[in-house]
């Protein structure tokens, strides 16, 4: 009998695919001389380079109709036999159709963010476990899996550890945390200009110089910071993906609310801070038990509507609260 061939969807975004790391793991695992290619948007292909478990990245263009043609040409010419899909919209969903896999598997309409995608599933689960890696692994066990410690594998390369050495070599620092204020929405940010404050309190007590992480479009936020940190003022540093991997990786710490580099800090090991609002920490939250989330139940609503305001509960999260929260996790070591 010939072995199944799998396409695995999860186009993104950053914390979404590493959540999904441990499905295609769980899914190598259990057949380890299949074909298991994954379907990802072309700006999130670095998260998957160089990963063991994965045979081939297929770049998912939908820029322009050239574009989705070729997409789609690729993977009905790879003859899956599964395609499992775990971001659970129409896009997703017409790409596991489109396919020509026999079996399709995908979340149930109560659980997807776009509940009418389903109906291009064959096969549809209710998620098992508290935690998003738990219901990603959800659908490859339906399909086989064996269950394992959940693994992230991600490559650094040689030139990304480089970049980012000059760029600490350039401000003198060796012992640095990560404060990372962004985020896709504002109702789960924590304010930039408590990130300032928290700044000052830190490099006082710690003696260590925090660096600010922004991406694109988020400089505004790195300037807020830095004019509440007052004479203590952190270093700016905004890089992609790649050499984001090692500034994260070998900070003594990051501070982050529920956004895409938390979850990249957390699978990269290392000590992480989540602030939570309106996201639920057992689903959303880093997946190490190991580190420390700060979240005031009694002002919470958990939901997951993207607000474009600060939600009342990420409000409520105090400086003091955050910096013990450091403390403590510090002292939990690795």
């Amino acid at each position: 009998m010939a072995d199944p061939r799998f396409l695995l969807i999860r186009l993104g975004s950053l914390g979404d695919i590493i959540h999904a790391l441990p499905a295609a793991s769980a899914l190598r695992d259990a057949f380890p001389s299949s074909r298991i290619d994954w379907a990802v948007e072309p700006k999130w292909a670095r998260l998957l380079e160089g990963n063991p478990d994965i045979s081939d990245v297929i770049a998912a263009d939908r820029k322009n109709a050239r574009g989705i043609a070729g997409t789609i040409r690729t993977i009905r010419s790879a003859n899956y036999t599964c395609a499992v899909d775990f971001q659970a919209l129409y896009k997703s969903a017409l790409l596991g159709y489109a396919s020509g896999a026999a079996q399709r598997v995908g979340f149930q309409s109560s659980y997807a963010r776009e509940g009418l995608a389903v109906v291009f599933y064959t096969d549809r689960l209710n998620p098992r476990g508290p935690h998003k890696v738990d219901h990603n692994l959800t659908l490859v066990e339906h399909v086989g899996a064996i269950k394992s410690i959940p693994r992230f594998p991600l490559t650094i390369h040689p030139e990304e550890e480089e970049c980012i050495k000059g760029e600490l070599d350039a401000h003198k620092l060796n012992d640095y945390f990560v404060l990372n204020p962004g985020g896709g929405w504002q109702s789960k940010c924590w304010p930039a200009e408590r990130y300032g404050v928290l700044h000052r309190k830190l490099a006082e007590r710690l003696g260590w110089r925090g660096v600010v992480s922004v991406g694109p479009g988020e400089k505004h936020l790195a300037e807020r910071v830095i004019q509440a940190s007052g004479d203590l003022p952190p270093v700016v540093i905004s890089v992609g993906i790649g050499p984001l991997m090692p500034l994260l990786r070998d900070a003594k710490f990051v501070v982050s609310a529920d956004t895409g580099p938390l979850h990249l800090a957390s699978a990269l090991g290392a000590r992480v801070i989540g602030l939570y609002g309106p996201t639920d920490p057992s689903r959303n939250g880093p997946y190490s038990s190991q580190d420390i989330t700060v979240r005031n139940p009694r002002e919470c609503e958990t939901t997951y509507r993207r607000g474009k305001d600060y939600a009342s509960s990420m409000l409520s999260i105090t400086v003091d609260q955050v910096f013990d929260a450091a403390l403590r996790r510090l002292e939990r070591g690795s």
